[in-house]
């Protein structure tokens, strides 16, 4: 494996446990520690390497884990170490596996590949101000949006949304939404009615973006391009966001893939997206008419990628190094994936589990979701605290459920229905 030693000099890995490695293939850097991925990679054909903070170096360590040990602090004056160590070792691309390694990932790779935009581009993914003037420059709709600096931008936002919205005095007011600008998910995300709510925003958040409310069907897309092109295009279909998803989605949804893949390609054009997976969220107004969220360029949470391999039966962090890989050829990825929908064996999807009471004490796990038939398995754990603490934003579930079953429909009532069961009491 790769480690430093005491010099900061560094070791040739050893050759992984898993699949034989294939020398005339690419040499990928998984950033982040995900042992899933690792998992992935193991029993793929590409040499790989792990970058990821000292506390994994021992567990790689004693399962042969090639592994290179560093903490992904904010950018500074050895920032380019890494790039150059990776450079030096062979390495040709790198894969963010986290929203905290996408702007290194495209810091290494500008090294990697001798392209600076590459760099710049991670910029527009992780900056959500800048993502949505890209994408607007691009052509994409997207909804009204500013940036705050402090509590009188965002009165000023709101006020000014529902005076173009023809708001009288005394109707409600619409919401808008604020983000932080380089957060993952559901993470900083604040829904803002009043102005009296906007005093609770700590001055930690700040700066934010702000947006207007968008009414819609939303959903989320994952999408594998490989010199510029789709190869296989995933809509993860959300019941509740924040609580549960599945793949692939109700022939309701489906039926807009079409228009849902031009958006796609608009999205990858206006990015100058030329490899690697992207993860873009969308909304579907009634009339049909789609609004961009935001975009992605790492796997998507709530296990999606788990949830494709149980439904489609390939691994989706192969999928993403393979075309992050350079020395990829076109028919080796074609070869790779299925067909969307058609070559699925069933609908796949899970359930974050959320307290529903203030003060709990032991897991009480519900029968009828145990015994239905599209249960397979959880992720849950017995208390070690009495107190649930309050929620921010979506906050963080405390595990998932994962269901399988045939019927996309049955699915979807199926997750629904988990949000009034007590998994706690």
């Amino acid at each position: 494996m790769i480690q430093q030693n005491q010099l900061g000099a560094v070791q040739r890995p050893i050759r992984s446990k898993g699949v034989e490695k294939d020398p005339e293939k690419g040499y990928i850097a998984l950033l982040g520690w995900s042992l899933n991925a690792i998992d992935a990679m193991e029993r793929f054909d590409r040499r790989y390497v792990v970058v990821a903070p000292s506390w994994a170096a021992e567990y790689a360590r004693d399962n042969d884990i090639p592994f290179l040990e560093w903490d992904f602090e904010r950018f500074n004056e050895r920032s380019l170490e890494i790039a150059e160590t990776l450079k030096n070792e062979g390495v040709n691309v790198s894969i963010p596996l986290f929203e905290e390694t996408v702007e290194w990932a495209g810091a290494i790779n500008s090294v990697l590949m001798g392209n600076p935009r590459l760099h710049g581009q991670s910029i527009l993914f992780r900056d959500k101000a800048l993502m949505k003037r890209r994408a607007h420059l691009g052509g994409i709709r997207v909804g009204v949006f500013e940036e705050a600096h402090d509590k009188d931008d965002v009165l000023r936002f709101l006020r000014r949304v529902n005076q173009t919205l023809l708001k009288l005095d005394g109707d409600p007011n619409d919401p808008i939404h604020l983000k932080a600008f380089d957060k993952a998910g559901c993470l900083g995300h604040r829904v803002i009615r009043s102005p009296e709510e906007i005093d609770s925003i700590p001055e930690t958040d700040f700066p934010l973006l702000m947006e207007s409310h968008l009414d819609g069907w939303e959903f989320a897309v994952e999408a594998w391009v490989h010199d510029g092109e789709i190869k296989f295009l995933n809509i993860s279909e959300y019941v509740t966001l924040g609580y549960s998803v599945f793949v692939p989605a109700t022939p309701e949804l489906e039926s807009w893939r079409e228009a849902i893949t031009r958006e796609v390609e608009k999205l990858i054009k206006a990015f100058d997206i030329k490899f690697g997976l992207i993860h873009p969220e969308y909304f579907v107004t009634s009339d049909g008419t789609m609004y961009f969220g935001e975009v992605a360029y790492r796997p998507p949470g709530f296990k999606v990628f788990e949830l494709l391999e149980r439904a489609y039966g390939f691994n989706a962090y192969q999928a993403t190094a393979l075309v992050f890989d350079p020395k990829s050829t076109k028919e080796e990825v074609d070869a790779f994936f299925p067909e969307p929908v058609k070559d699925a064996k069933g609908h796949a999807g899970c359930f974050g589990v959320f307290p529903r009471r203030r003060v709990v004490s032991e897991l009480a796990f519900p029968e009828e979701t145990a015994n239905h038939p599209y249960f397979e398995s959880h992720e849950l754990y017995p208390l070690e605290k009495e107190v649930v603490a309050e929620r921010e934003a979506y906050g963080t579930h405390w595990g998932l459920v994962y269901f399988f079953g045939d019927d996309a429909h049955t699915m979807r009532d199926l997750l629904r229905h988990q949000e009034d069961l007590d998994f706690y009491v």
